[in-house]
């Protein structure tokens, strides 16, 4: 499949067409500004597929002084090496950031510029490191994960496919929450408890739900499928499916909307959800 990024839609890729177009996209950039070319070389041109570039993109960013770069390689490299779902959530997820940004115009540019994208992989290594009960490493991935990117999320969490994060700045998931595939968060968002509490204390969010910016979702409570939560809400109730929520304390004011809040991204509150 020969498709260029010239026209930003439609775009549907396979598997193997993802990295393929990756790589079309990695030459042309370097043509186009060949003082990013040791970089997208190194990032993109070098490897021999998805996983493998982001698994450098992973130890690149997350290496400390603590920590080497060929220790982060190495686990990334067997993680995707036995862990397929690993490199089809990656893809899912790159479609999605492709789909629904409007900012994106090329594939490189999550996997390469947009730290929602890499936070998010680099949470996929940290749960992967945990259900291999390696806890301690899994936590030092999360703590890199929020100096590097901004973006907290508890590698205990557990997160669907096709998941986008918009900006991504100063996300924070708790370690009981659950998010479920197609889902769409701007920057701020909090999945979070709502006191001393041990235990199932964090949100249940369902599949194809919005959330907006600055939203702040509390408590061992569910979100159901396909609705949408307005900037700056704070949910502390349980949000019926296919509605939207808005307000502090956030109430539902009126239906979704569409059939796919997640993908419209349509944020806008009619003056009809109000009455």
């Amino acid at each position: 499949m020969n498709i260029q990024h010239i026209d930003k839609k439609p775009l549907a890729l396979d598997r193997d067409a993802i990295w393929s177009q990756l790589r079309v996209e990695a030459s042309a950039a370097v043509a186009g500004e060949p003082l990013l070319g040791a970089l997208i070389h190194a990032g993109l041109l070098h490897h021999q597929s998805l996983e493998a570039a982001l698994a450098y993109r992973f130890s690149l960013k997350l290496a400390s002084g603590e920590m080497s770069e060929q220790i982060l390689r190495e686990i990334a490299d067997q993680a995707y090496a036995t862990t397929a779902q690993l490199g089809d959530a990656a893809r899912a997820d790159l479609m999605a950031v492709y789909d629904r940004d409007p900012a994106t115009h090329r594939l490189l540019q999550p996997v390469l510029f947009f730290k929602g994208f890499q936070a998010l992989q680099a949470y996929r290594m940290a749960h992967w490191l945990w259900q291999q009960d390696r806890r301690d490493m899994a936590y030092f991935v999360q703590m890199r994960c929020s100096e590097c990117f901004g973006v907290d999320i508890h590698p205990a969490a557990k997160i669907g496919t096709g998941v986008m994060i918009d900006h991504a700045h100063s996300i924070v998931i708790g370690e009981t929450a659950t998010v479920g595939n197609d889902v769409s968060m701007l920057h701020s968002v909090t999945l979070g408890g709502t006191g001393k509490e041990d235990g199932d204390r964090h949100p249940k969010i369902g599949d194809g739900v919005l959330i907006g910016a600055g939203a702040k979702v509390l408590g061992n409570i569910r979100v159901g499928h396909h609705s949408r939560i307005a900037a700056g809400s704070v949910v502390l109730h349980e949000v019926p499916p296919c509605k939207t929520v808005a307000g502090v304390p956030a109430r539902v004011i009126g239906d979704a909307g569409c059939l796919e809040p997640s993908y419209s991204m349509n944020q806008l509150l009619g003056i009809e959800d109000y009455t």
